[in-house]
């Protein structure tokens, strides 16, 4: 079973900055990528940004320039960097990884998410 735990949303004013962190634990055996994904209410849950072990990083285009996403394979954690935040980035953000156990294959695995608000 592979857990994970995010932390760092919150309520900011628009054009602030917030970081999200969030760290997995468990019977990991190699995880190949995680990233972070959002879900506004009344709309899809939506990639925001992924990153492999490699470092290989994937940005939806509202985000790009804004956004950096980076990965500690030794913490097995992913931070987001979120600058000059706009309204519409508020949302519930998810963390997700792929990852693999001693008795699973890759398998994607999801937080349970943070608020985040962008309101002055």
């Amino acid at each position: 079973q592979v857990q994970l735990a995010e932390s760092g949303g919150g309520l900011v004013q628009p054009g602030g900055s917030l970081r999200l962190s969030c760290t997995a634990s468990g019977s990991i055996s190699d995880i190949r990528l995680m990233g972070w994904y959002r879900q506004a209410p009344g709309k899809q849950r939506e990639v925001v940004a992924t990153i492999t072990r490699a470092g290989r990083t994937v940005y939806t285009d509202s985000v790009k320039g804004r956004c950096t996403v980076s990965i500690d394979n030794a913490k097995k954690a992913v931070y987001l960097q979120m600058n000059n935040l706009r309204s519409e980035d508020t949302a519930v953000y998810y963390c997700n990884t792929q990852a693999r156990s001693i008795a699973t294959l890759y398998t994607d695995y999801w937080g349970q998410g943070t608020q985040v608000t962008v309101s002055s």
